[in-house]
């Protein structure tokens, strides 16, 4: 999962200021956590603690107020009597790799990424983003080959993999929908040497880049195992107290082994 989060970090820089170049300054004074990290954490927690999604997104949500939501999340995040708002955006993807890093087997892992999903993105695309992160997770965690989790994918999802990303970023831009946002971040992924280059490719699309990058960025801590030691001391560096104290304690009961 801290993949995940180190992702969001090194994107959120050029969140607004796209590039397309794997060439770049990792960490910067800017670099920071946004709302993907947050609920990321905030999924984490409910894992743990078996508690409803709905509540855990709410809680750590209301905490963090300023991450940097969406407005229709925030909305919800603020709503008396908060309901489902229909959305396909990549927040429902952005969120959901501790579900593909907790659970045993394929079943299960899909059906905790609807149901991470659909109490806000109900959208058909926004729950088939969802499990589409979280199925690649947990195949990468599984020990599948590249191949394979392109395979799985792309027939289970319907996902174009076969596209490369030197074919994809000319044209690229800004996107907010999972279905132009979670193909190309598994695509990085495919594409990647080790977990640093896979997030630098993420990014390097120019995109919504610190969405994209935590979303490779979970895929590619599952499949590589570890993640370069300066960029766990930078991520870890840059998380309140309370929010380290969740990572650990998932990583602690779901370790990579």
């Amino acid at each position: 999962m801290l993949g995940a989060i180190a992702g969001d970090m090194i994107g959120s820089v050029y969140e607004r200021r796209p590039i397309k170049t794997v060439e770049f300054q990792l960490f910067q004074s800017r670099s920071r956590f946004t709302d993907d990290t947050v609920l990321t954490i905030a999924v984490a927690s409910s894992i743990l603690e078996k508690a409803d999604y709905a509540t855990s997104l709410r809680s750590f949500g209301r905490e963090y107020p300023n991450a940097g939501y969406g407005a229709s999340f925030y909305g919800w995040l603020f709503a008396a009597r908060p309901a489902p708002y229909n959305s396909w955006g990549n927040g429902a993807a952005m969120r959901v790799s501790p579900v593909g890093f907790a659970f045993e087997t394929l079943e299960t892992v899909l059906g905790e990424a609807r149901k991470t999903a659909e109490v806000t993105h109900d959208h058909p695309e926004g729950i088939k983003g969802a499990q589409a992160t979280a199925l690649a997770v947990f195949l990468a965690r599984k020990g599948a080959a590249r191949e394979d989790i392109r395979g799985e994918i792309a027939d289970r999802f319907g996902y174009d993999l076969n596209r490369t990303l030197d074919e994809i970023r000319p044209r690229y831009a800004f996107d907010i929908s999972c279905q132009g946002t979670v193909p190309e971040a598994i695509i990085a992924f495919l594409e990647s040497s080790d977990f640093e280059d896979a997030v630098r490719k993420a990014v390097s699309l120019g995109g919504d880049s610190d969405t994209l990058a935590c979303i490779t960025g979970g895929i590619a801590h599952a499949f590589y195992r570890e993640i370069p030691r300066e960029i766990v001391m930078e991520t870890r560096a840059r998380l309140p107290v309370e929010l380290l104290d969740v990572v650990d304690r998932f990583q602690a009961a779901y370790p990579l082994v």
